[in-house]
């Protein structure tokens, strides 16, 4: 077993490299597909189709992946503003910190300055009153050391002790003064120091705030710059997923050219029709169907008689051959159907009607006057002449005509009034209406979930 390991591992590998190149040759295949307006390059229609549905589920893999990265790229985006919006509030927060610490080490500066001048002030009252004390003790010494008979000289005794006693007392308030002087100049010495080391505590303060703000603003730059990148990415990735759809598109267009269905298609089928017409018509795939589930059950019944005469406008019942006299309103449809017919080379005569005297045609029961009002439309979305017996011609027309009446707005209140008008008008139109709306949501629920109801199964397939 051992000796065969080897080989097996390298079977492995290649097979796996295998995958690989087949997987970008396939990515290489629609692209040059998707990039010419020619189809598929050789094979037959059915290998065309083959391909053509490959390269449509590839590009709608690829869609897929890029919205899943771009839900995460938005993910991304958003944690990095919430990061940034953070970051700025912070940062606006510092700055408004900063700016009240610098005005208040400027209110501070400007206190310290004023106490210092009223120190000053204090200092030379002290000096003032330390002049004053030292004069009046001169004056008390010169009247203690004055001889008995000077003092009677010079007045009564009693004159000399009031003098004395005058002194003594100013002595005393000069005194008092001084000590509250000093009080006040040792205060506001104490205030000064307090402020100081205030400011300096402020001014630390600010210096790390303006730290933590440069850092701050280093991290947004960096979240910025992160940002941008994402946003790059997320340009690209949106660019990418939004390219990968228009080729989808394309190649659904391609692959719905080929589709050239006359018979009644299977359910899955009509489905797939549906969707390629709605990369052409803006309109609900689900409500596209429920129309022509309501008209001709998708395709089964598509009329049952046939034109006899094209200037009477007489015909027949095709299954017993009995006799109708008209099958169109001959002033109204019976040369738009003569030329419709001829316009995609089909015998008039052969090309089935409903008995229902409109003479209305194909899958979507179109009558010849209102089918005429599309043509040109339809050779432009097709490129070229619409046949209303082909299911993706006439589910073009009818996905036209039911956009025009609102449907492509694809909300529930449009779409039923569009089928409503698509009826006609009148009570009956109503009825219709909801008919087409109830089939839709069976339509819809089975196209989202792959499941359908017993009821929608009977009303939808019939069975």
């Amino acid at each position: 077993m051992k000796k065969y390991l080897p080989i097996l591992i390298l079977s492995f590998v290649l097979i796996s490299l295998a995958g690989f190149c087949l997987a970008d040759d396939l990515g290489t295949q629609c692209a040059q597909i998707s990039d010419s307006s020619a189809g598929c390059p050789t094979g037959s229609a059915a290998d065309c189709k083959i391909l053509l549905q490959k390269c449509a589920d590839y590009y709608d893999q690829q869609s897929a992946q890029l919205a899943q990265d771009l839900t995460k790229t938005s993910a991304q985006k958003d944690t990095l503003q919430n990061a940034i919006t953070k970051l700025k509030n912070k940062i606006s927060g510092l700055e408004a910190d900063i700016n009240q610490g610098k005005i208040m080490v400027k209110d501070l500066n400007v206190q310290i300055s004023d106490t210092q001048v009223s120190i000053n002030k204090t200092s030379s009252q002290i000096q003032n009153s330390q002049e004053q004390i030292a004069a009046i003790l001169q004056s008390v010494y010169k009247e203690d050391r004055k001889p008995a008979f000077v003092v009677l000289l010079e007045g009564s005794l009693s004159d000399f002790f009031s003098n004395l006693a005058y002194l003594n007392n100013l002595n005393s308030q000069v005194s008092n003064l001084l000590d509250s002087t000093k009080n006040l100049k040792s205060y506001l010495a104490g205030q000064q120091v307090k402020m100081s080391n205030n400011v300096d505590q402020l001014q630390k303060t600010v210096a790390l705030q303006t730290l933590q703000k440069q850092q701050s603003q280093q991290t947004k730059a960096q979240q910025d710059q992160y940002l941008q990148l994402t946003e790059a990415q997320y340009q690209q990735q949106l660019k990418d997923k939004t390219a990968a759809e228009a080729k989808s598109a394309k190649i659904k267009a391609m692959l719905f050219q080929v589709a050239g269905v006359t018979q009644a298609p299977t359910f899955g089928q009509a489905i797939d029709i549906a969707k390629a017409v709605s990369n052409l018509v803006p309109i609900r795939p689900a409500f596209l169907l429920a129309i022509l589930s309501q008209e001709s059950a998708i395709g089964k019944n598509v009329g049952s008689c046939l034109l006899t005469n094209t200037i009477t406008g007489e015909g027949k019942r095709i299954s017993t051959g009995a006799y109708m006299p008209k099958v169109f309103k001959v002033s109204r449809d019976l040369q738009p159907f003569l030329n419709i017919t001829a316009s995609i080379g089909r015998d008039p005569l052969k090309s089935t009607i409903s008995c229902d005297t409109f003479g209305s045609m194909g899958p979507a029961q179109f009558i010849p006057s209102t089918w005429a009002l599309f043509v040109d439309r339809l050779k432009s979305l097709l490129g070229k002449p619409a046949d209303p017996w082909v299911i993706k011609d006439s589910f073009t027309a009818s996905a036209l005509y039911l956009s025009d009446l609102g449907a492509g707005a694809q909300t529930a209140a449009a779409e039923s009034e569009a089928a409503y008008h698509y009826n006609g008008s009148g009570n009956m139109a109503r009825v219709y209406s909801r008919n087409v709306m109830t089939r839709a949501s069976c339509i819809q629920t089975f196209i989202d979930a792959g499941t359908m109801t017993a009821s929608c199964q009977s009303l939808i397939l019939g069975t």
